[in-house]
């Protein structure tokens, strides 16, 4: 019998103090996993099939999945005996046979590991009731810890002649401390949530924020907001302050995407999709019912319409009339082209 898994991954787990899974570190995990490789951790778990699960892995387990493994997933077996030596932390095996809303705290930093992996774009996993089923956490320079126990914590470091330091207090931990993608300058790593999707090239500048299940698809320069569910095509510059609204800030369950080679002005913004080689002129907020006058090359107006009318539509310039305050759509003349020196991650 074969079978199919969404994803696989082994990890280490950090408990709270209640004996809670409160976060999990996936070095290698896996995205439609071989068969083989299924069928093996299937049948060392003892499980029926494919199925939604995570399993806490004591060390004879451990050695019996890293004996199992055939020399094509070595990767996997070296992994198993590293984690299984770890002086602290439990190992844990993740398993999704279908893609649904997670149910566990192990599910969604997987799910979050895949998107930062880039073994799976935004928008193409389900992370329905994520956000709820995580704990918020005090993110330490000692890992993750509750904020019931960060009290004891503090006073216990201090008493060891120790700083705890606390990073942030949230339910997302930053990308850069589980995975740092190739290619990527990231200037603030503070500013780039577990479960971004950064591609290959672009930077993110000590402005640029990027939340979880959104990104860049290749180059891009981001001085701006990223906002969760949010895809910015290649070749795009968001300037400094820029907001693109995301299914987390006001922009609901509309997925909002910006074209490749476009140009978000700064401390401008967007509440609908742009197509490619668009311009939002800066300090313009234009959102999905703002009303915009569309004209033609030579100025004259074509017709009034709401933004959304215009989303996806390539090769767009929206500027605010000095002179009227309205809101504005010309075809756009130029392009952009990032500067390759600037950009260069060598």
């Amino acid at each position: 019998m074969s079978f199919l898994f969404h994803s696989i991954a082994f990890g280490l787990g950090a408990k709270n103090r209640r004996g809670d899974i409160i976060e999990v570190f996936y070095p290698l995990p896996l995205i439609h996993p071989a068969t083989e490789f299924s069928q093996c951790v299937v049948k060392c778990l003892n499980l029926d099939g494919p199925a939604n699960i995570s399993i806490e892995l004591d060390q004879d387990t451990v050695a019996l999945l890293k004996q199992s493994l055939t020399p094509s997933f070595q990767d996997q077996a070296q992994l198993l005996e590293r984690l299984a030596g770890g002086a602290e932390g439990t190992v844990i095996a993740c398993l999704i046979g279908e893609d649904r809303a997670p149910a566990s705290v192990a599910e969604v930093f997987l799910k979050l590991h895949l998107l930062s992996h880039r073994l799976a774009l935004p928008n193409t996993l389900n992370l329905d009731g994520a956000f709820g089923l995580l704990h918020n956490l005090a993110w330490t320079n000692k890992g993750p810890v509750s904020l019931d126990e960060l009290p004891a914590r503090q006073l216990e470091a201090r008493l060891n002649g120790e700083l705890l330091e606390v990073m942030s207090v949230d339910k997302f931990p930053k990308m850069t401390n589980y995975v740092v993608p190739s290619g990527v300058r990231i200037a603030h790593t503070a500013r780039v949530r577990l479960g971004a999707y950064i591609g290959e090239g672009t930077t993110v500048m000590h402005e640029g924020f990027v939340n979880f299940n959104a990104g860049s698809a290749g180059t891009a320069m981001v001085e701006g907001r990223i906002s969760a569910g949010v895809m910015v095509g290649a070749g795009s510059d968001l300037g400094g302050g820029c907001s693109i609204m995301g299914t987390l800030s006001g922009g609901g369950t509309e997925i909002i995407t910006v074209g490749e080679n476009c140009l978000i002005g700064a401390n401008a913004g967007i509440g609908f999709s742009i197509g490619d080689r668009c311009i939002i002129e800066a300090g313009l907020y234009v959102t999905a019912g703002t009303k915009v006058n569309v004209l033609d090359r030579e100025g004259a107006l074509l017709k009034s319409v709401k933004a959304r009318d215009l989303s996806h539509l390539n090769d767009l310039l929206f500027r605010r009339n000095s002179l009227s305050g309205a809101v504005e759509c010309i075809p756009n003349k130029a392009s952009i082209e990032l500067n390759e020196e600037l950009h260069s991650h060598n």
